[in-house]
């Protein structure tokens, strides 16, 4: 069978007319303050949010039309109002039914989700949504989510990607990734896709049309990256999906040696043509929590804009990117944005200058480049890694972490930064519970030397405690 014989008439009512022509090549990648390439919109979706209509891009090679804004389906609502990667309750079915609705109805039709997400439910909770709308109407994205070594095996992986179509309620899956490739470095990559002929297994399923588009997702070992490619020619990489935002444009792999710059890897795709889908437009929150002052200037350019809408309209300029990923667990921020994106109004020459300004003031905080992406749980002693970085982070980025003692504001900061500890982190899963062992380490996707900095933040608050 040809790659879209599963599902041709359903589908191809939803393809737009004609092919989108690649985008031009990136001229070297010297870090430079040069804007990333504009974007061409395409207002053929339906209406949002009361703004205009949902800005689309065109897919090589098929036409198909797919919605700027992504939903990610890693954090749904649960039955106890937070967010499943956050929490053991159930996840509130009617209300990620709702969201969805809400989305599809404003011009969303790209859901990306994986069997990792929300502790094992977000594929069946996704499936349960979308089948509720003609399959014509949605794009399906989920990924060989194989970290375990348990699932390495060739059988073990097909049982994964056989599972996912059930959960999904499909037998078609229109964007599958290699998920999280460069994460534990060319020998993991080779383990979980090659040395088990899953990546050859994955191109014949493109072949039958079981999957439509295969591509891969990155984090971590560069050499990964060149090496997958390099093979573009023999497997043709219908779409990559990076991290890019203002920050890691130029600023990654100073934040953290094992990063690239998202200016190399959008161009690096650029040069061959293949569409880039982006994950990690506000950073795990982090660009949504920006200084305060840089919040004033944000509000005296647009005054009605949100901080985080900054980071999305950038994240969706540069014409290469197919659609941008945003894990929305409440309406609010679904509503939002839809605004952003419907339809998009590219950063300008000035502000992008602006916010490559607050991306060097960002760096200089010398943050912690926790996401927020939960690879790391579940610590088998217990500590709750990521709500620590995060309270850290966020103290330190509002300019109240307590430094000196003979500060005026020493002991105010001091009394904010430990209540807000207890709030966010149990006592018996905080810093000062870490005992090294590193297992941790391999599933961070920013490769955090999490012990070393555990036990940072850990003396840090023991001397807080005896001050």
């Amino acid at each position: 069978m040809s790659k879209h014989d599963i599902g041709r008439r359903d589908f191809l009512k939803g393809l737009g007319a004609g092919a989108a022509a690649t985008a031009l090549a990136l001229a070297g990648c010297k870090k430079t303050n040069d804007a990333p390439a504009g974007a061409s919109v395409s207002n053929s979706g339906k209406s949002s949010a009361g703004t205009g209509e949902m800005t689309t891009r065109m897919q090589p090679g098929t036409g198909e039309k797919v919605s700027l804004l992504g939903y990610g389906m890693m954090r749904l609502p649960t039955t106890a109002g937070d967010a499943a990667r956050d929490s053991d309750a159930p996840i509130d079915q009617e209300q990620v039914n709702r969201l969805v609705d809400y989305a599809i109805e404003h011009g969303v039709n790209y859901f990306d989700t994986s069997p990792a997400y929300c502790k094992g439910q977000s594929e069946h909770s996704t499936g349960v949504a979308l089948a509720r709308h003609p399959r014509s109407s949605y794009y399906i994205a989920t990924k060989l989510s194989n970290f375990n070594e348990d699932t390495w095996g060739r059988e073990e992986s097909i049982k994964m990607f056989e599972n996912s179509l059930h959960e999904l309620q499909t037998d078609y899956i229109d964007y599958y990734l290699l998920h999280g490739c460069g994460m534990g470095g060319m020998e993991a990559y080779m383990a979980r896709y090659e040395d088990n002929g899953m990546l050859q297994w994955c191109i014949e399923q493109r072949r039958r049309g079981r999957i439509r588009h295969l591509g891969f997702s990155y984090h971590g070992d560069i050499k990964v990256f060149d090496y997958l490619l390099s093979k573009h020619d023999e497997v043709k990489w219908d779409f990559v999906q990076i991290e890019l935002n203002y920050l890691d444009w130029d600023y990654a792999d100073e934040i953290n040696a094992r990063n690239t710059d998202a200016r190399y890897l959008y161009g690096e795709l650029q040069k061959r043509g293949i569409p880039a889908v982006i994950m990690e437009p506000l950073l795990g929150g982090r660009l949504a929590n920006v200084p305060q002052y840089v919040v004033e200037e944000m509000k005296k350019r647009r005054p009605d804009d949100s901080v985080a809408s900054w980071a999305f309209r950038y994240a969706g300029t540069p014409e290469g990117v197919l659609t941008v990923l945003s894990g929305m667990t409440y309406m609010d921020h679904l509503q939002d944005n839809l605004r952003s994106y419907s339809p998009l109004q590219p950063v300008t020459k000035e502000e992008e200058s602006f916010l490559y300004d607050i991306a060097r003031q960002i760096y200089d905080l010398e943050l912690i480049p926790c996401n927020d992406c939960k690879y790391c749980m579940p610590c088998p002693y217990g500590v709750n890694i990521p709500a620590i970085f995060v309270h850290y982070n966020k103290v330190k980025n509002a300019g109240r972490l307590p430094r000196d003692v003979g500060d005026e504001n020493y002991r105010r900061y001091r009394r904010e930064y430990l209540v807000g500890q207890e709030r966010a982190v149990p006592r018996l899963r905080q810093a000062d519970h870490c005992i090294g062992c590193g297992r941790c380490m391999p599933h961070c996707p920013q490769n955090i030397k999490i012990p070393e900095e555990l036990h940072k933040i850990s003396e840090f608050v023991e001397k807080l405690k005896q001050n």
